[in-house]
């Protein structure tokens, strides 16, 4: 799958890709992205090798001009009740998006998760998207609410991704967005020629 913007390309990661990713990896640039820290270009490689096969869920953000990864984007269905069954409809997305810290205030995630909702609304059976993220991260709440997602809470102490100095947990507060379906094509259609 490879998914089109005006500038840049979503496509699924290649093993070429491991220096571009290894670039944002060794350092996280939030804590929730903790886990998925790069210790060497060759952990890199490994990784690549571990992505390259996904091809509906998990893409590689590519500048058209350049062909540079200069992030990702990916999200999964999932139930919408977290005890539904084994055979409950998944259509419910929660997206993560990362870019290189040089391509942040440029519009590049806007431009990439905008268009990567779009696909999850109109190929993948999205009915509700949701997305988490530290309430410091204020330039990430401002990208959810470009997307016209609905701030639907604040859950206090809510996960740990690091731990303090002293070893114990630091647990962060995290800000809910979301929207639905139907809320997306009522901002995303043209609006009706007007009478005169």
């Amino acid at each position: 799958m490879r998914i089109e913007t005006e500038r840049l390309i979503l496509r699924p990661f290649l093993e070429a890709d491991a220096a571009d990713v290894y670039a944002y990896l060794k350092e996280p640039a939030v804590n929730c992205f903790a886990c998925m820290k790069l210790c060497s270009l060759e952990e890199a490689r490994e990784e690549m090798k571990k992505r390259a096969g996904e091809t509906e869920y998990y893409f590689a953000i590519v500048l058209k001009e350049t062909g540079k990864v200069i992030g990702e984007i990916d999200a999964y269905p999932e139930t919408g009740e977290p005890h539904a069954d084994e055979n409950a409809v998944r259509d419910t997305f929660s997206p993560c998006w990362m870019l290189h810290a040089d391509y942040c205030g440029k519009g590049y995630a806007f431009e990439a998760a905008h268009a990567f909702f779009a696909y999850l609304f109109e190929h993948k059976g999205a009915r509700r998207i949701y997305a988490c993220t530290e309430d410091d991260n204020l330039s990430s709440q401002r990208l959810c609410e470009r997307l016209g997602m609905r701030r639907e809470g604040v859950f206090l102490e809510f996960v740990s991704f690091v731990n303090h100095p002293d070893g114990t947990p630091k647990y962060e507060n995290t800000v809910q967005y979301a929207i639905l379906k139907k809320e997306w094509e009522r901002q995303t259609s043209p609006c009706p020629a007007s009478g005169s």
